[in-house]
């Protein structure tokens, strides 16, 4: 291999490195974004919503055949203010997160004693920040034990 072919692919490799680097670094703010949306549950503090919430996010679920609409204003003023009374026995995960650019896509599953939701976000990064700016979910009803 001549001296130039090292060169360039060894120009490559870092250019490929930097490229997966800067990914993940992407990634991991998404999750940590999205992490906010989580603690919000997890406390029932609205103000962890607030901060991944933009404010013209909106929701969207189909209840009984229906489609329903909430914006991200309204879901945060539901807030309950403190954790819920079966806290301890809920799981929360981010189960996938998928970064281009300044757009981005995240899936979250709530698993609760009685439900289990599973969420949707669509993510833009605005002025550097990571915001959700839409929520799409599934609402699945658990038989009682």
């Amino acid at each position: 291999m001549s001296t130039a072919s090292r060169i360039m692919g060894g120009a490559l490799l870092a250019m490929l490195a930097s490229t997966a680097s800067a990914q993940d670094a992407e990634q991991a703010a998404v999750r940590a974004a999205v992490n906010h949306y989580l603690l919000g549950h997890s406390t029932g503090l609205g103000a962890h919503h607030s901060m991944v919430f933009h404010p013209v996010a909106n929701l969207y679920w189909v209840d009984a055949g229906e489609f329903k609409t909430r914006t991200g204003a309204e879901y945060i003023a539901g807030s309950p203010g403190k954790p819920a009374a079966d806290e301890a026995q809920r799981k929360r995960s981010i189960e996938m997160v998928d970064v281009t650019g300044t757009a981005a896509v995240a899936k979250v599953v709530l698993d609760y004693p009685a439900v289990k939701f599973t969420d949707y976000f669509t993510l833009l990064k605005v002025n550097g920040e990571w915001k959700i700016v839409n929520k799409i979910f599934n609402r699945e009803v658990k038989a009682a034990k």
